[in-house]
């Protein structure tokens, strides 16, 4: 009888797994970690372009936390002249399909609360930040 034995269960066992395998999704995690202010240099407006082109690709997830005078992104109620980039608008892009946290320390620093941060975005920690590095595929600092 063909297939019994052990050289059946291995190649039972292979079989199960490669197919098994091919049907799981894999999930690349990026971490954005951004440390600039929203404006005066592009170095913020660069990172949430690619946060956003990220994020909307198949199987991937983003996580972006906000540092530094990088708080300030998720600030509601921006203004910005006519014809220049509103990085809350751009955060909201991030946010609709990724993870966004703030680093509550530098909420502080800045007197930033939580009731002037756009909705969808939170207070952070720097365990969490730390948590989010060690679990990421991928970490980019801006």
């Amino acid at each position: 009888m063909a297939g019994s034995g052990v050289a059946g269960v291995r190649t039972l066992i292979f079989d199960l797994l490669v197919h098994t395998s091919s049907k799981v999704s894999t999930m690349t995690t990026t971490l954005f970690i951004l440390n600039d202010a929203p404006y005066g240099n592009e170095r913020a407006y660069n990172a949430l372009r690619l946060a956003a082109a990220l994020a909307d690709k198949e199987g991937q997830q983003v996580q972006l936390f906000l540092m530094a005078d990088a708080v300030a992104c998720a600030k509601a109620g921006q203004k910005v002249p006519t014809g220049y980039y509103n990085l809350q608008l751009m955060v909201g892009k991030v946010v609709r399909k990724g993870a966004v946290a703030l680093c509550g320390t530098c909420m502080d620093a800045r007197g930033l609360t939580e009731a002037e941060i756009m909705e969808g975005t939170r207070r952070s920690t720097l365990a969490e930040l730390a948590e989010w590095t060690a679990q990421a595929d991928k970490v980019l600092v801006f």
